[in-house]
């Protein structure tokens, strides 16, 4: 068993990376489905909780059956985070996370996500804060530093969990990486075995398969998982990594009902959400995933990232179903 606090995870537990516009409710719905251990919201900003901003108040929305779920905020003023964090503690999630990872310049050049990498003594001030003001579990994700020379996370770790940081997810990249080249886990293992650390550690980059997900469990000894885009269109992996490191066997791909079903169970639950333009439109991005590599899918693809009517959309996945339905299991992978 993991243990973040109070909160008790399974032995290894897989975790659901926060990805901005992806890791919205429908999307982390058909990740629990399918195993995740623990999740999180999108991103959200503490500036914009503190104007009421409608976005980021709807990016609160939690469900009693995605728990244990963490709310993920992100910013770079002291008082904004602090009161952030009332917010969040007054939606009754599981913990509180802190987004200091995110690489895109927006958030960077406001120093907030990864953009604090460049001043640590001001993220370990954010953090007490944070942790002083909330009864919340505070966990942090963030990345190995600012760029190759900065690489500074077993001290960072060391840090964050001398203020009271429950738990951090480590993404095995720099921010002058962004998404570029491999993850490198070595830091990341570091950490783990670093003999003052006694908090959890998850590792997050290229986790892809459940072999490379093994292979980081075995070889940095790591506390869990987390995973990210190769989730997208894909919620099966936790279910898949969780078989192999059950019987050492690979689970077959998901079948093409499946991939249907869940493209239909996306859309409802977005549509439920959001109203059904909001939820038509927010759930186009997934289709790619959702069908990727089955011959020819282009002319229905077209069809549901372009229409407007549900009834089409729900037509045209009937009309998937039907005329993919003598694919072999190798023909979907």
């Amino acid at each position: 068993m993991v243990k973040i606090d109070n909160i008790e995870l399974p032995d290894f537990p897989l975790l659901l990376a926060p990805m901005e516009d992806v890791s919205d409710p429908p999307f982390r719905a058909l990740c629990k489905k399918q195993g995740a251990d623990l999740m999180y919201t999108e991103f959200i900003s503490s500036e914009g909780l503190i104007r009421d901003a409608q976005k980021s108040i709807q990016k609160l929305d939690i469900y009693d059956y995605e728990r244990p779920i963490g709310i993920q905020i992100f910013g770079g003023d002291l008082e904004a985070l602090r009161v952030s964090a009332e917010i969040v503690e007054s939606r009754n999630p599981d913990l509180l996370d802190i987004n200091y990872g995110c690489p895109v310049m927006k958030v960077v050049c406001k120093m907030a996500g990864a953009g604090i990498l460049q001043d640590i003594p001001k993220m370990i001030k954010l953090t007490d804060a944070v942790v002083k003001g909330t009864k919340l579990p505070v966990t942090v994700k963030t990345r190995l530093g600012w760029d190759e020379d900065t690489k500074n996370i077993v001290d960072v770790a060391e840090r964050l969990q001398d203020i009271g940081v429950k738990a951090i997810s480590i993404h095995g990249r720099t921010r002058k990486q962004l998404y570029k080249g491999d993850a490198d886990w070595t830091l990341i293992g570091e950490v783990k075995n670093n003999p003052r650390m006694h908090i959890p550690i998850f590792g997050n980059g290229d986790v892809d398969t459940p072999q490379k997900a093994l292979e980081m469990r075995q070889r940095y000894g790591v506390d869990g998982i987390m995973i990210g885009r190769a989730a997208i269109g894909y919620p099966w992996i936790f279910r898949e990594v969780k078989h192999y490191f059950a019987t050492g066997e690979l689970l077959p791909p998901p079948t093409l009902e499946e991939r249907v079903q869940a493209a239909r169970d996306h859309l409802n639950h977005a549509m439920a959400w959001k109203g059904t333009t909001l939820g038509i439109l927010e759930t186009r991005r997934h289709y790619t995933n959702y069908f990727r590599g089955l011959p020819n899918i282009k002319p229905y693809r077209m069809v549901l990232v372009t229409a407007n009517n549900p009834q089409e959309i729900y037509d045209t996945l009937d009309q998937i179903a039907h005329n993919y339905a003598n694919l072999t299991e190798e023909e979907l992978v």
